[in-house]
């Protein structure tokens, strides 16, 4: 049986591509907090303890397939919290987050390559941890390389690539893996205007294809560009789900009236 859920006013009947529901997560200053045996079964872990701070809380919405959603919010609202939760990078205290489709996830600068590794061994340690074979990333090898333009850097340590070209790998990487859901972090902002155009001409493609995506940016232009819905977050609480220009708008207002 199919769920029924509301998505920036239509009703839509297919099965989600991603479920988050009544979601919640605690951290501790400068790291997570880390629930005990005990926590499991007793109600005092809703409770805040000294140090700690619900980065994310009570926060539910569904993603059907195909959707572009942008994710806005002052800085430490949980925008990015919210991506990870998505990419199962971390898991949440309270509530549920399911997604029932692969995630290709861009969401940090690093794009999870292994910093003493060469660009090279990356791309087939990245690659394939993501579920391609070894025959499908020799085929895919070259014009990963060719969209990153860095051909003269493929046995450099990884740690060694300025913030630009870290960029132009992970994104080729990411970019060019088969999977459904696509996970964008603040990350394009620190490449050069040619790469980033060149960038965003590869997710629109993805959109056209079906991709489901996942935006966080501070662009308004960009977030116009590419999504229909968009989801703010205030003090780590959902407080509009609706249409990308509407959530653009009282973002905006917010932010004037909190200027």
């Amino acid at each position: 049986m199919t769920d029924t859920f509301h998505i920036a006013g239509t009703a839509t009947s297919t099965e989600p591509v991603i479920r988050v529901e009544d979601a919640g997560i605690r951290f501790r200053r400068n790291r997570l907090s880390r629930r005990n045996f005990k926590d499991l079964f007793s109600s005092q872990r809703r409770r805040i303890r000294p140090g700690e701070f619900w980065a994310l809380r009570n926060v539910s919405f569904s993603v059907a397939p195909g959707e572009a959603i942008g994710v806005i919010g002052r800085n430490g609202q949980g925008k990015s919290t919210l991506l990870k939760l998505v990419a199962e990078v971390i898991f949440p205290d309270e509530g549920r987050v399911r997604v029932n489709a692969g995630v290709a996830p861009l969401i940090e600068i690093t794009g999870g390559f292994v910093d003493d590794l060469s660009v090279r061994d990356n791309v087939y340690l990245t690659a394939g941890l993501h579920g391609m074979t070894k025959p499908e990333i020799d085929v895919a090898f070259d014009e990963i390389i060719s969209f990153a333009e860095i051909g003269d850097f493929l046995d450099t340590p990884y740690k060694h690539l300025s913030s630009g070209m870290r960029v132009r790998i992970a994104f080729a990487v990411i970019s060019r893996l088969d999977e459904p859901v696509l996970l964008v972090d603040e990350v394009l902002a620190v490449g050069d205007k040619g790469f980033r155009d060149k960038c965003y001409a590869r997710i629109e493609e993805m959109l056209q294809g079906g991709r489901t995506l996942f935006f966080v940016s501070h662009s308004e232009k960009d977030l116009l560009r590419f999504c229909t819905r968009g989801l703010y977050l205030d003090k780590g609480k959902l407080v509009l789900d609706a249409p990308i220009q509407e959530v653009v708008d009282r973002y905006n207002s917010d932010y004037n009236s909190k200027a």
